[in-house]
């Protein structure tokens, strides 16, 4: 699925070939179905994976009939349940928010296909709790668009500074302008370096 943008990748930047080299074949897994990813992208905010994990297993065990519930489903939950199972109550409130504004239609998956990267932002960042960063995050790893680049991701900032030895790795500016190389496969670059920081060592 990614062979393209992997070769382009190696072509255009030395650097990211090492790292691709090391990581291996690209593995990012796409989630088709938009409520469950945004409701799990809430969920896991602010908290480490294997904690958000738990809490995110235990949510969707409130559904035994389902593998996921729908918006319906999550706006009949009372917020008790829900803290139950670990989830605070900002969060709760967020996820209803989620869940009205689905059925409501201000969220409508079925638009995004014809909607650029920045209008599906400004589309999810209506429901309280999703930032910019929670819908770069979806447009990679849902609808998987192929040229995101979240500047404002730590990890994405330290795997840059790991390997590239930007100083100021934290300027949006200075981001951009290594990333014109990787255009329009950001998306791929950005996992590889996200991917590089367990597998592969300081480059010297």
């Amino acid at each position: 699925m990614f062979e393209k943008a992997v070769a382009v990748l190696k072509t255009k930047d030395p650097i990211l070939r090492e790292v691709i080299n090391r990581v291996g074949t690209c593995t990012l897994e796409l989630e088709q179905d938009a409520f469950k990813a945004l409701t799990e992208s809430i969920i896991y905010q602010q908290l480490s994976i294997k904690a958000a994990g738990t809490i995110a297993k235990r949510f969707t065990a409130i559904y035994p009939n389902y593998s996921f519930p729908d918006p319906k489903d999550v706006l009949s939950t009372p917020d008790g349940k829900l803290r139950e199972v670990g989830i605070s109550n900002q969060k709760a409130r967020y996820l209803k928010d989620l869940s009205h504004k689905f059925l409501d239609g201000i969220v409508t998956p079925s638009k995004f296909p014809d909607m650029s990267d920045e209008e599906i932002i400004e589309h999810l960042t209506k429901v309280k709790g999703i930032g910019r960063w929670t819908a770069e995050m979806f447009l990679i790893f849902s609808l998987g668009r192929p040229n995101v680049l979240p500047v404002d991701d730590l990890g994405f900032q330290k795997a840059v500074q790991r390997h590239y030895g930007i100083e100021n790795f934290r300027s949006e500016s200075k981001l951009r302008m290594l990333a014109k190389k990787w255009e329009p496969y950001c998306s791929v670059a950005t996992w590889y370096l996200w991917r590089s920081l367990d597998v592969v060592p300081v480059r010297e």
